[in-house]
């Protein structure tokens, strides 16, 4: 089974999900950046954040090239930002027209995911969604906890 990891990391969390992904499923990635590099820190990024958010802003991402329809499984992960999938997540999935594939999502967050999974799933119509998980900080937490979930889950997918 082919599988393509599609990612975006504001703080590294995503990024270590992925990395655990990859090498568990032993699949491609695609890490997602914004045009906009600048990284806010404190209440300048929860004000940044949360203003993109709630304006549905979809950030011009920087150049990728991936052609969905050659992947048997497609994963998709992003914080929750404001009770909502991070925008740069959103721009990708208007712009991959994901149809037709076998979609898992994962997600980290500080507090709580909310309803992001059923948002995103409202934004992939179309697709047999194959699971979803979600990790709090865990950076800040027990990594091998978390590297332990993501093989577990990584067996539920395969």
């Amino acid at each position: 089974m082919k599988t393509l990891v599609v990612y975006y990391s504001y703080e590294g969390n995503c990024r270590f999900i992925a990395g655990q992904l990859k090498a568990a499923l032993d699949a491609d990635v695609l890490e997602l950046e914004t045009a906009d590099t600048r990284k806010r820190q404190g209440l300048a990024k929860y004000l940044w954040g949360g203003s993109q958010v709630f304006s549905h802003a979809e950030p011009e991402l920087k150049p990728f090239s991936v052609d969905i329809n050659a992947y048997d499984l497609v994963i998709l992960g992003c914080p929750v930002w404001a009770g909502s999938p991070a925008p740069a997540l959103c721009s990708f999935i208007s712009k991959a027209a994901i149809r037709d594939r076998r979609v898992a999502l994962f997600l980290c967050h500080g507090g709580g995911k909310g309803d992001v999974f059923g948002k995103l799933r409202k934004r992939l119509p179309g697709n047999t969604f194959a699971g979803e998980i979600d990790f709090r900080s865990p950076l800040r937490g027990d990594r091998e906890a978390a590297a332990a979930a993501v093989r577990d889950w990584a067996k539920t997918l395969a």
